[in-house]
């Protein structure tokens, strides 16, 4: 008896048709530094160091986590793969790094050719508004190690950004204030509590492990959200490279932090240094909508909402007072809804940020 690799679960044809069916879309997500084409065996990117002093060179990894439960729930799978791109990009830029690359990895249990499109399609629209090149990736099939409808992503990316213009807590001065940039939603974080919160126990053989109950949940349409809860939950997170790039050549900027896992104070303590705190006002934003309904619906307190989820800010920058007004007018012109959220004062011990006061109410 003769076997094959497709008799094991893996079927080659498929991932070749996969990747003749993302090609179009990785040739939009590109730069002039790219050499060579999908295909090869390495990503080849031609790094132009007359154009810099002294680069140094940046590099994040990240996945989306488990809001591909949501996706795969829904059946919709293009937004996960900006939310890819969204997650590292963002990253890098908080050091004042402009994006130059990613490369992707797709672990499936089996190869859809058409998921697996779409997912390329959506990191490559990320890639293309973060002005980075999609320089290569990998999908991996894993028959018996992952169900048949499983999949995950991972992203890596490098940027450069010149050394004396690295961005950081040593820049930090007591008296700069805090700029808040506006999140798209979730983005990319706080999905298992959210499916607690809203979807009920998990079903194993329901798609992303979502019971019918839960996806029936996903598909209402919700007045407070003008929308279905799924497409809610999966608006992409939002990309700000571009503006943060255009934010630090504008203006002197000291130190950016990307609102993540862990929420708004934890990640912004990260880059304020010691002896200062960065005092964040609640009354300056209400969060939108969505927060409030997972936190009634889920019966969560505002201390684990405020350790979770963004909460409505996904990015922060720390700027001379003086350069505050101007910097929430030049995000303002990019589309970036902005506004001062707070200060940095001195204090003992070490940086930290902490949030004071009560959000307007909703409406």
């Amino acid at each position: 008896m003769s076997v094959s690799y497709r008799d094991a679960g893996v079927d080659i044809d498929a991932g070749d048709r996969a990747v003749a069916l993302m090609r179009e879309h990785v040739a939009r997500a590109t730069r002039p530094e790219v050499v060579g084409s999908l295909g090869g065996f390495a990503g080849l990117f031609a790094l132009d160091v007359a154009r810099y002093r002294r680069p140094l060179l940046a590099s994040s990894t990240d996945g989306v986590g488990t809001k591909i439960a949501i996706a795969r729930a829904v059946g919709r799978h293009d937004t996960v793969g900006v939310d890819l791109v969204a997650m590292v990009v963002d990253d890098l830029v908080v050091c004042g790094a402009e994006p130059l690359f990613l490369l992707d990895y797709i672990a499936c249990g089996v190869v859809v050719p058409e998921r697996i499109a779409a997912i390329v399609a959506g990191i490559a629209q990320g890639c293309e508004q973060a002005g980075a090149a999609l320089v290569g990736g990998e999908t991996a099939e894993h028959p018996g190690l992952m169900g048949a409808d499983d999949y995950d992503l991972a992203a890596t990316g490098v940027g450069v950004v010149e050394a004396d213009a690295l961005l950081g807590s040593d820049r930090v001065r007591i008296g700069d204030a805090v700029v808040a940039m506006a999140s798209s939603g979730l983005h990319s974080n706080g999905y298992s509590l959210v499916r607690h919160a809203l979807l009920g126990p998990t079903d194993p053989d329901g798609p992303g492990g979502v019971s019918a109950e839960g996806r029936a949940a996903l598909a209402r349409h919700e007045d407070d959200l003008g929308t279905t809860l799924g497409d809610a939950l999966l608006v992409p997170t939002r990309i700000y490279a571009r503006d943060c790039l255009a934010l630090a050549e504008a203006l002197d900027v000291h130190a950016f932090a990307h609102v993540t896992g862990g929420g708004l104070a934890a990640n912004l303590a990260r880059v304020v240094p010691a002896g200062m705190t960065a005092r964040l006002g609640r009354s300056t934003w209400a969060p939108p909508p969505l927060f409030p309904l997972v936190a009634e619906r889920g019966g969560i307190p505002q201390a684990e909402m405020e350790q979770t989820f963004n909460l409505g800010v996904g990015m922060v920058a720390l700027l001379g007072a003086g350069d505050a007004a101007a910097a929430v007018d030049l995000l303002a012109a990019r589309g970036v809804p902005a506004w001062i959220i707070g200060d940095v004062v001195g204090s003992a011990g070490e940086g930290q940020a902490r949030l004071v006061g009560e959000h307007p109410p909703a409406g």
